[in-house]
């Protein structure tokens, strides 16, 4: 009898061991499970905002997320993270991106600027966490008020008071300009690639912005990668060659890698429409030191009436 129960109690060990063991795998599976589908995909998500997702094969798997928004449609409006108060000691509180658009009441929002102060060692040993004072790099304008100066190496997109937005190598946005936020590289210019400006391109997760030469229209783009048999990212070169396909007459490339998110509002609060790899674990968010957010009015449906 108490030879069956020494046998019967070392099951229990071994299986509750091998549990413990496996768990990590179960919920990086989990996770994994939980990403969008590599289908494609369009739909009409506000008045005068498109989605689109792009499942892509060759020349390596990667998933494209395009959101197409049309600046002259009303009720569409930009806004960048506001500023910290003067004398805070900080630039902006770090965020996710849900958080951003939960906070300001945004229909969709992507993550922006590069920023510092930034590590990331574990999924429990990183930094900033969410409301940790983080310091956007480049030009940020949030309702008319500049928190962060313009730096001559990294392009900015503006946006005027009558709703035109531009994209400056410069750095610098017109004195008109409402919200502006800063990327890095200048990705096209003119219509054609700016290659010369591009130093690092290795496939990565990354994020665009984009503009028509009217300036009425803008491209979101944000591409999932470091994630092996879903999704492994872009070149710059290549995500340059998206941009012009879609029609760009500039585009920016905006902070990638585990920062890359794209968000919209949904009846349950929030929906990510990407697969976000912070500290390497899918489907988690980043706080990052500031957004791109877009008011929106919803989806216009018709109806047919008989006669």
């Amino acid at each position: 009898m108490q030879h069956r129960n020494q046998v019967y109690i070392r099951r229990i060990l071994i299986v509750a061991g091998t549990s413990l063991l496996l768990s990590p795998l179960l919920f990086y599976g989990w996770l994994c499970f939980l990403r969008p589908p590599r289908t494609d995909q369009q739909q009409v998500l506000f008045n005068g905002i498109i989605y689109q997702r792009r499942a892509v094969s060759t020349p390596r798997l990667v998933m494209i997320h395009i959101v197409t928004v049309d600046l002259a449609v009303p009720g569409v409006k930009a806004l960048v993270t506001p500023g910290m108060p003067i004398g805070s000691g900080r630039k902006t509180n770090a965020r996710t991106t849900s958080e951003f658009l939960r906070e300001f009441k945004v229909q969709l929002a992507v993550n922006a600027s590069y920023f510092h102060h930034f590590y990331e060692r574990t999924p429990w040993d990183y930094y900033p966490h969410s409301g940790d004072p983080s310091y956007p790099l480049g030009e940020v304008i949030s309702s008319g008020s500049r928190y962060s100066k313009p730096e001559a190496n990294k392009a900015v997109v503006c946006f005027s008071r009558s709703n035109i937005a531009q994209i400056l190598a410069s750095g610098k946005c017109p004195k008109d300009t409402v919200q502006g936020v800063a990327g890095q590289e200048m990705l096209v210019s003119d219509g054609k690639p700016a290659i010369s400006q591009i130093s690092e391109n290795k496939p990565y997760p990354r994020v665009a912005v984009a503009i028509n030469r009217q300036g009425n229209k803008l491209w979101l783009i944000v591409v999932d990668g470091k994630q092996p048999f879903y999704s492994e990212g872009l070149t710059l070169g290549e995500l340059t060659k998206t941009a012009i396909n879609l029609g760009a007459y500039a585009a920016l490339n905006m902070d990638g890698g585990g920062s890359t998110t794209l968000v919209i509002s949904a009846n349950n609060g929030t929906k990510v429409l990407n697969a976000p790899i912070h500290t390497k674990l899918p489907m988690r968010e980043r706080p990052v030191g500031n957004h791109l957010g877009f008011y929106a009015l919803p989806e216009v449906v018709k109806t047919s009436t008989s006669k």
